[in-house]
């Protein structure tokens, strides 16, 4: 007599278990996950993490070198002050380390006022100076004396939340024009393929560039905010809404958008909740893509002088005073902003990419075996070739 083994119940992991288990497995998707959090983290917070206020000057240390932060166990940690010197051939003024003058550094510590997201009223800085009042510099000043860190991380707010706020409307403009598009066919199909096609020919650049510079000049910044989000999002949708109108027009005849219609589902909910879902993969990819082309897009209007001007702060606008080749020669860490545009932009790309493979672990990118490094298949071929010319 045979005695059967018990066989092992089989589980089932949810969907977002089997997307966060595909989305671990790239590592590049991970790396830009931990560059990305922590800057979103700092940007929402800014005012905590910054030393001092955006709009703290101090005229008589202008283009001031990064200062560096020591620690001895009679002062803790300190930062050198500086002595400064106007050199007699070229009026520049020279900044020198004078070991005299410490400069105590704390964490936590008491600095300028502010309201913590707008509500909570507060004066603690994670990091700054003791003293209330005294130069501390970082990462170096600009031309006007003003601490570059305490602009870069407020700028940060600024330039991060367009790209976001920028995709969720050109998302939603994406979606219900690409849906109508692909699902009705047909005559609206052709005119709003027509419209996209004009709106694509035009170069996006010079477009952003023309309707900028027809904004009023005596627009605050909130406002001129807000208008830049608008015109940026009012082109960005072009591109997603023919992804979307590619796939409706090959899911539209599918078998369970056909059961749907003769359930009596209406269009919107076949739409919304049974083609949508269906391609998720690829609006994730699409918006991805989208968020640093608008981070790019509001860099490159400031930067030009067209988009967000001052008082307000982002990326862009520090990048405009970094257009003189003479003062950035000077002061180099003005370029500072230009790298962290560059480090989020490649960040949420590698980011963007995890996404797209964490949203089908079923299909192709999350059922597919994991390639070989690059390396290692080439060192393959070259000795499959050395073994092919021996032989011969």
């Amino acid at each position: 007599m045979f005695l059967r083994r018990p066989t092992k119940e089989v589980g089932t992991l949810p969907q977002w278990r089997l997307m966060w288990r595909q989305f671990r497995r790239h590592r590049l998707a991970m790396a830009g996950a931990a560059i990305l959090i922590p800057v979103y983290f700092v940007a929402i917070f800014a005012e905590f993490f910054a030393p001092m206020s955006s709009s703290t000057a101090n005229t008589s240390m202008t283009y001031a070198p990064p200062q560096m932060v020591r620690y001895s166990g009679e002062h803790g940690l300190h930062v050198y002050g500086y002595t400064t010197e106007r050199d007699a051939t070229t009026y520049a003024q020279t900044y020198t380390e004078d070991p005299a003058k410490v400069v105590r550094v704390g964490l936590f510590v008491h600095g300028d006022e502010y309201r913590l997201l707008g509500l909570i009223p507060s004066d603690i800085h994670l990091i700054g100076p003791v003293t209330k009042g005294e130069p501390v510099f970082l990462l170096g000043s600009d031309g006007n004396g003003r601490d570059l860190l305490s602009r870069l991380i407020h700028g940060a707010r600024v330039s991060l939340s367009i790209g976001l706020v920028g995709v969720a409307a050109s998302f939603l403009l994406g979606m219900l024009i690409g849906g109508i598009s692909g699902y009705f066919g047909g005559g609206v199909d052709n005119v709003v393929q027509r419209v996209i096609e004009f709106l694509m020919a035009i170069p996006t650049l010079p477009l952003w560039m023309a309707l900028s510079a027809a904004l009023p000049t005596d627009w605050g910044p909130l406002t001129r905010y807000f208008a830049i989000t608008v015109l940026l999002s009012l082109i960005g949708w072009t591109g997603l809404a023919r992804d979307v109108r590619g796939r409706f027009l090959s899911l539209r005849e599918e078998d369970f958008v056909t059961a749907a219609r003769l359930d009596g589902v209406g269009r919107l909910s076949i739409i919304f909740r049974h083609m949508i879902p269906s391609f998720a993969s690829h609006i994730i990819a699409s918006l991805s893509l989208a968020i640093p082309a608008m981070i790019l897009g509001e860099t490159s209007l400031s930067f030009l002088g067209l988009g967000l001007q001052a008082p307000a702060v982002s990326w862009g606008v520090l990048l405009e005073g970094a257009q003189n080749v003479r003062v950035v020669a000077n002061a180099p860490w003005l370029l500072a902003p230009g790298v962290a545009v560059v480090i989020v932009v490649v960040a949420m790309n590698f980011f963007g990419d995890g996404l797209r493979d964490a949203a089908d672990p079923y299909g192709s990118a999350g059922g597919a075996r994991r390639r070989k490094p690059f390396w290692r298949r080439a060192g393959r071929r070259a000795s499959a070739t050395i073994n092919m010319a021996t032989e011969r």
